[in-house]
C-alpha cells in the first residue's frame, strides 16, 4: 500500500497545525461559528445533533493493522469507545469534543491518515472497489490511479470551492463493486486493443434528484486520465448552477445540457490542456502501481479449510456467505459483518478494531479494506488460516454469516446523530434483522440488499437497494417510504416507490410481507428477489404490501 513520503507528512503536518490555530481561536471567541463553518469543513468536522463529528478519510478502503489499531486508540481516547465506517469507506466520530480534534489529527498523521476533504464543496474522499488486488475478476488494480487522483485532486486551487460536493469512484473489473453509476465522475478500467484505458461516466449521483451516470468517454487512454479529470471539473466549475444548491451537483448540469453538450464542452478544454500536461503523473503512477503490488502469498496445504468446512456446520455457513474467490485458488477474501443481528450498522468498537488490526497482521498479509457496504474485508487470506480467523472473530461477535442477505444493512446513522435527518434509520435497520433472525429464513431468502436513509440526501443508498427505505418527517411523524427493484451494480437502476409511507411501528411488518410475497412468487429457490422483482413487475408487491387496498380494488 502507499506510503507517505516526506512531503506528505510535511504537508500534513502543516495543514493540521494550521487548523490547530483555527480551533483554537473558535474557541477564544476570535471566530464565530459562520465564520469557522468552512474551515472545519475542509478538515472534516462537522456539528451534527448533539456534539461535533469527525469524518476520517480512508482513501480507497485500504488500512495496515497500525492505522486500523490507530482508529481504535481514538475511539477509546477520544469518543465513546468506537467508530461508524460509512458507505464512502471513512470512520465517523460522532462525540468528540472540539478541543481535542488536532490532538486527534495529529495522531492520524503518526500513521498516514487525515480527514482532509472529507467534507465541503471539494473533490472527496476518492473510492474504489473493495476487494481491488485480489478479485479473481479483476483487469488491474483501481488503487494505484485512485491514489493519483488524491494527490492530485488535495488541495487543488480551482476545485477547492465548487458549487457542491463532487465524488470519484474507480473500479478494475466488469463487476462494478464501487457503485460507479451513482457517482459525479465513475471510472471503469477497461482494455481496448491490449491496451489499458477507462470508460468514464459523469452525472451520477443520488439525494433528492438520483440519476444513472452517462458515458462521456467509451474509451480514455490511461495517460489522458488527469488532464481529462481536470477537463471535466472545469466545464462543471464554470457551468454548475450555484444559484440553488439543491441544483449544484454536476447530474443537474448533466440533465439540463445533455450528455452530447457537456461531452463537447469537456473535450474542447482537454484538447487545450493535454499538450501542456508535463507527464509526471505517468512518471508516478509505475512507483504507485508498484507500491500496490500483491504481497507474495504464501502456499501450502489447504487441508485444514476442508476439514474445518466440512465437519464444522457454523463454519460452513460462514465459509458459504462470507467468503469471496480469490485470484490465488488457495486464498480466499474474507469479508467481515458490522451487521450482527440487532447490532448498528457499520459500528466497531476499539475491541473490535483492535481484533482486525491483529488478525490482518498473522494472518491476512496486514491489510484490510473498508467496504461502501460498511463492512471490513481481509483480501488475502490462505485458506488453511480461515478457521482460526473465524474462531477469532466468534471471540468478539464479528462472525455473523449474513454477508450479501438481508440482515447485511446499509444504514445511515438518521436522526440518532445528523442534523440533517428526518428520521431515524438505525432503530430500523435494528429491528429488521432482528425479525428476520428469529423467523430463520435469511440463507432461504438468499441475496437481498436492504438499504435505509434517514432523509432525502440518501446517505444510505436507499434509491439502489433492492428493498430501499426512505425516512421522512410527516406533519411531526416519522413515515418511511419503500422503493423496489434498486441496483448497485454494473446493472445500475434506481428503485420505484411502491406507494404511501407507514409508520414507524408498521414498517418491520410491511418488509415482513413483501419478503414472504417474494417466497411464493420466485419461480425457483435460485432466483433472487431482484430477479423475480424485474420478471413481474411492482404491481404483485405493492398488492403485498398493501392488501386492504387490494382486497378494496376487487
Amino acid at each position: 500500500m502507499y506510503s507517505y513520503t516526506e512531503f506528505d507528512t510535511a504537508f500534513l503536518a502543516e495543514r493540521n497545525a494550521q487548523f490547530r490555530a483555527q480551533v483554537e481561536r473558535r474557541i477564544d471567541g476570535s471566530l464565530t461559528e459562520d465564520e469557522f463553518k468552512p474551515l472545519r469543513l475542509m478538515n472534516g468536522v462537522y456539528l451534527q445533533l448533539h456534539a461535533y463529528m469527525l469524518r476520517v478519510a480512508i482513501p480507497y478502503g485500504t488500512l495496515n493493522g497500525a492505522q486500523m489499531r490507530k482508529l481504535a486508540d481514538l475511539a477509546e481516547r477520544w469518543d465513546k469507545g468506537y467508530g461508524h465506517f460509512t458507505t464512502r469507506q471513512n470512520i465517523q466520530y460522532n462525540w468528540p469534543k472540539l478541543r481535542d480534534i488536532p490532538d486527534m489529527l495529529d495522531a492520524l498523521a503518526e500513521v498516514g491518515l487525515h480527514a482532509i476533504q472529507t467534507s465541503g464543496n471539494t473533490i472527496r474522499n476518492v473510492t474504489a472497489d473493495h476487494f481491488a488486488g485480489a478479485a479473481a475478476d479483476e483487469i488491474a488494480d483501481p488503487r494505484p490511479v485512485a491514489e493519483l487522483i488524491r494527490q492530485w485532486s488535495t488541495d487543488h486551487p480551482e476545485f477547492q470551492f465548487l458549487g457542491r460536493k463532487f465524488k470519484i469512484a474507480v473500479t478494475g473489473s466488469d463487476t462494478d463493486r464501487a457503485v460507479i453509476k451513482a457517482h459525479d465522475i465513475g471510472l471503469q478500467i477497461v482494455k481496448q486493443d491490449g491496451e489499458i484505458g477507462y470508460k468514464v461516466l459523469v452525472g451520477g449521483g443520488l439525494g433528492r434528484t438520483p440519476m444513472i451516470g452517462k458515458v462521456i468517454r467509451e474509451f480514455l487512454p490511461q495517460a489522458d486520465l488527469l488532464p481529462y479529470l481536470e477537463a471535466v471539473l472545469s466545464v462543471y466549475n464554470l457551468l454548475g448552477r450555484r444559484d440553488n444548491k439543491y441544483k449544484a451537483r454536476i447530474k443537474i448540469t448533466v440533465h439540463e445540457h445533455g450528455i452530447d453538450d457537456i461531452r463537447e464542452r469537456v473535450e474542447r478544454i482537454f484538447d487545450r490542456l493535454r499538450p501542456v500536461w508535463s507527464g509526471v503523473d505517468q512518471d508516478l503512477l509505475p512507483e504507485l502501481e508498484a507500491a500496490f503490488a500483491l504481497p507474495r502469498l504464501r502456499s501450502g496445504s489447504v487441508a485444514a479449510y476442508d476439514d474445518a468446512y466440512n465437519a464444522d456446520p457454523v463454519f460452513r455457513s460462514w465459509a458459504d456467505t462470507n467468503l469471496t474467490a480469490h485470484r490465488d485458488p488457495d486464498h480466499a477474501i474474507v469479508s467481515i459483518s458490522l451487521k450482527a443481528h440487532g447490532a448498528t450498522p457499520g459500528d466497531a468498537s476499539a475491541d473490535q478494531m483492535r481484533l482486525m488490526a491483529d488478525i490482518a497482521e498473522r494472518y491476512g498479509y496486514d491489510e484490510l479494506r473498508i467496504s461502501h457496504e460498511q463492512n471490513v474485508v481481509l483480501p488475502h487470506v490462505h485458506k488453511s488460516n480461515l478457521p482460526a480467523i473465524h474462531a477469532a472473530l466468534k471471540s468478539d461477535g464479528l462472525a455473523t454469516a449474513n454477508i450479501g442477505l438481508i440482515s447485511d444493512i446499509i444504514a445511515c446513522p438518521g436522526m440518532d446523530y445528523c442534523a440533517l435527518a428526518t428520521a431515524r434509520s438505525i432503530p430500523i435497520a435494528q429491528q429488521i434483522a432482528t425479525r428476520f433472525d428469529e423467523l430463520k429464513i435469511e440463507n432461504d431468502i438468499g441475496p437481498l440488499k436492504i438499504k435505509i436513509s434517514g432523509c432525502i440526501n440518501a446517505c444510505g443508498h436507499h434509491h439502489v437497494g433492492h428493498i430501499g427505505i426512505l425516512g421522512l418527517d410527516r406533519a411531526g411523524v416519522e413515515n418511511y417510504q419503500i422503493t423496489l427493484g434498486g441496483d448497485a451494480t454494473e446493472d445500475a437502476a434506481l428503485g420505484e416507490r411502491v406507494g404511501p409511507g407507514f409508520s414507524a411501528d408498521d414498517v418491520i411488518p410491511a418488509i415482513e410481507r413483501l419478503v414472504y410475497a417474494y417466497l411464493d412468487l420466485r419461480k425457483e429457490s435460485s432466483e433472487t428477489f431482484l430477479q423475480t422483482y424485474r420478471r413481474i413487475g411492482l404491481a404483485p408487491f405493492k398488492s403485498a404490501l398493501y392488501p386492504r387496498a387490494a382486497v378494496a380494488a376487487e
